[in-house]
């Protein structure tokens, strides 16, 4: 007897009337989403995966569909409870009714969601990522860095066509100090499957150029949360925790804080709040100058005006102690003045005594004073005769006596002293 036979058609129709016959009209699913398109019908068509929690390989896989009338509802509960759009790698809880057709297979139709599961899946991804950032210890690094006094040579990671950018760059340009702040434009892409790399990618490029920053923004104007994905990858957050410049966040988003904001230096809700807090930081510097300053201007003036105090007393001081120095050396002057005119005044009476006995003695042995006491002169040709020897006979001689003068010739010359004749 040959078995019974079936046509591919009637195998699966057996198959749906099977699952239709025996499995409840609908079923709570947990999974992700992947590939979510929605056509120009409005039907959204999608795949469900399963990951394996180690290996993150897919183990189960099944398509989806999300009929035009449901999905417009369904979609704007999502994003208004979660706060962002239906899209793909969401963990969801998602009622579906399983369906079989013979043409088409295997599929799920989604009929209702459950946002809370995905918010606790979104919350508990970001509180498992925290965790192991705190494990490995480098979950607070970055904040604690050190902001330089002068922060205004920015490294901006941002899309270049992104407005938040163009609001961050202006806020900085009109700021009301004029401060300058000298900026460089490191693109990234901010959204979707290649974020994350994007931005890894920039990272790096900014740190080959380090030494030339203060720190690094990574500003996002708005856009979905669902979005914010690759904020809270690991792998981001790694990188930025690790920096060695500060990290300010700025990715447009006032509810969700993303790990990135958690493990940056500084998290500011906007570009232009990140903006906002680099102007701040410089206007604080430059308000801790004026006022170091004002006290360095303070304290010189303190010094200088004791300073010219002390010289005001040293000067009266330096006045006394000249005048009682020049009081002193008047007094030696006067004293060796006195001595000297006293020593020159002995001196010249002396010399005048002198004077006086030589000019004595002088007019006691001039010939004319000779004369006077009755001796006479002999002179020969004007000279005085002081020695025979000088005589000759028929020499003539002048006899001067007190009264006149005589001439004679000698006749003869006798060498006997007149003592000798007495």
């Amino acid at each position: 007897m040959t078995e019974e036979s079936f046509t591919l058609s009637e195998l699966n129709r057996r198959v749906k009337n099977a699952i239709r016959d025996h499995l409840p009209d609908t079923y709570w699913m947990r999974a992700e989403t992947s590939d979510v398109r929605r056509n120009q019908n409005g039907h959204c068509y999608l795949e469900f995966i399963e990951k394996d929690a180690a290996t993150q390989h897919i183990v189960a896989r099944a398509r989806g569909v999300i009929w035009s009338n449901i999905f417009q509802m369904l979609s704007a509960y999502f994003e208004t409870e979660t706060g962002q759009s239906f899209t793909s790698g969401l963990s969801v809880l998602v009622r579906v009714s399983v369906e079989f057709h013979e043409l088409y297979g295997y599929s799920l139709t989604v009929v209702d969601i459950d946002p809370s599961f995905t918010l606790g899946e979104i919350a508990r991804n970001r509180q498992q990522v925290l965790k192991q950032l705190e494990e490995e210890g480098v979950l607070t690094l970055n904040r604690e860095l050190e902001l330089s006094e002068l922060t205004c040579r920015i490294a901006v990671i941002s899309s270049p066509t992104a407005a938040g950018y163009g609001d961050f760059c202006d806020q900085l340009l009109q700021n009301p100090y004029g401060f300058a702040f000298y900026t460089k434009l490191f693109p990234a892409i901010m959204q979707g499957e290649r974020s994350e790399s994007s931005m890894i990618a920039a990272l790096e490029k900014v740190f080959q150029y380090s030494h030339l920053f203060d720190a690094v923004a990574i500003i996002r104007g708005g856009g979905a949360a669902s979005d914010l994905n690759c904020f809270d990858s690991y792998a981001m957050a790694v990188n930025v925790a690790q920096f060695p410049l500060p990290v300010v966040s700025g990715i447009g988003h006032e509810r969700d804080v993303t790990v990135l904001d958690h493990v940056a230096h500084t998290r500011a809700k906007t570009p232009t709040a990140v903006a906002e807090f680099f102007i701040t930081h410089m206007e604080k510097t430059a308000s801790e100058l004026a006022d170091l300053e004002e006290r360095l201007l303070s304290q010189s003036r303190s010094v200088l005006q004791e300073e010219a105090s002390q010289v005001r007393l040293l000067t009266k001081e330096v006045v006394h102690l000249s005048t009682l120095l020049l009081q002193k050396e008047r007094a030696l002057v006067q004293k060796i003045s006195d001595s000297m005119t006293y020593v020159l005044g002995q001196r010249i009476q002396d010399q005048v005594h002198f004077v006086e006995t030589t000019r004595q003695y002088i007019r006691m042995v001039s010939p004319a004073n000779v004369l006077k006491r009755g001796y006479t002169l002999t002179t020969k040709q004007g000279k005085i005769v002081t020695s025979l020897q000088k005589l000759s006979p028929g020499d003539t001689l002048e006899t001067h006596f007190r009264d006149g003068v005589a001439t004679s010739v000698v006749s003869g010359v006798s060498s006997t002293p007149l003592s000798e004749t007495n």
